[in-house]
């Protein structure tokens, strides 16, 4: 969980009941901090592999939003992707007490999302006997944004999780599930950048996936957001160029991976970009 002064980011893995902890939250951020109005809310995951083994709240996200249109007014909810494939699901509000463009704090989240990951990308994480530090070292992790203060720790038989700080106050989140037949690693940062291309290469270096899915969030006062919605507007050609400046294109920084899918969305103070990746299978000799 990352807690700042408006806001929490609460992550969870595995059959977590995540819905249950937010009547508590929302009534603890009532009590101890005398905020009585939810300026904005995102609850996104992606499908699940085994949705069988969750527990019946978190089974189907049409049971996710049933539970959160309970708490929340004006919850849209959204699903991006394949639905025979690899999809996102959403949920977020239309709140018109939002904070209006040039009040709101600047504001941007980078997640990815990786599937079948090689061999090599996953051999560290299921040696417990490891020191969790020595992993994060050893796989690259810890230089992925310098200076970022790792708190990560390692489950038992396997499994990997990090929460990380950045100088500025920023946050990183990491969590890994090596075991082969269902590989998984998902990385997430709200860290500000003109361009995520070099990032978004160094963790596709560490995890080594065979597919992978990104989003990319940011607020109308994010030095993002302007190129996002170039994007979004519809103009697809510049997408790689103009919403990671800085680069002639995104795709050449990854170029073992081909684009699938490709979305994008606007909300009340948000554009969104989804996009799908799949690397590109060797052609035969």
């Amino acid at each position: 969980m990352f807690v700042s002064d408006r806001r929490f980011i609460l992550k969870t893995c595995g059959t977590t009941l995540l819905h249950n902890a937010l009547p508590l939250m929302l009534e603890l951020a009532k009590q101890k901090c005398g905020f009585h109005t939810v300026e904005d809310i995102f609850y996104s995951r992606k499908n699940f592999m085994r949705p069988e083994l969750q527990h019946n709240m978190h089974r189907s996200f049409e049971e996710e939003v049933i539970i959160l249109e309970k708490l929340f007014q004006d919850g849209a909810a959204y699903c991006l992707g394949r639905m025979n494939g690899d999809c996102w699901y959403l949920y977020t509000t239309n709140n018109p007490d939002s904070s209006k463009p040039g009040q709101a704090e600047p504001d941007q989240t980078l997640e990815i999302l990786m599937m079948d990951r090689e061999p090599e990308g996953m051999k560290l994480f299921p040696k417990i006997s490891i020191d969790p530090a020595e992993i994060a070292k050893i796989s690259g992790i810890a230089d992925l944004e310098p200076g970022t203060l790792i708190d990560d720790f390692l489950f038992e038989p396997c499994g990997y999780s990090m929460n990380g700080l950045l100088p500025d106050g920023a946050y990183m989140n990491i969590h890994v599930t090596p075991e082969k037949d269902f590989s998984y690693a998902s990385f997430e940062t709200n860290v500000s950048k003109k361009s995520y291309a070099d990032l978004v290469k160094r963790v596709l270096n560490v995890f080594k996936p065979g597919r992978f899915v990104m989003t990319l969030f940011a607020n109308m006062e994010s030095q993002m957001f302007s190129a996002l919605e170039k994007g979004g507007s519809g103009d697809r050609a510049k997408l790689t160029s103009e919403v990671y400046p800085g680069d002639s294109t995104f795709e050449d920084k990854i170029s073992d991976f081909q684009r699938q899918d490709w979305q994008a969305s606007k909300f009340s103070n948000y554009y969104l970009t989804f996009c799908n990746y799949a690397k590109v299978k060797a052609k035969p000799s």
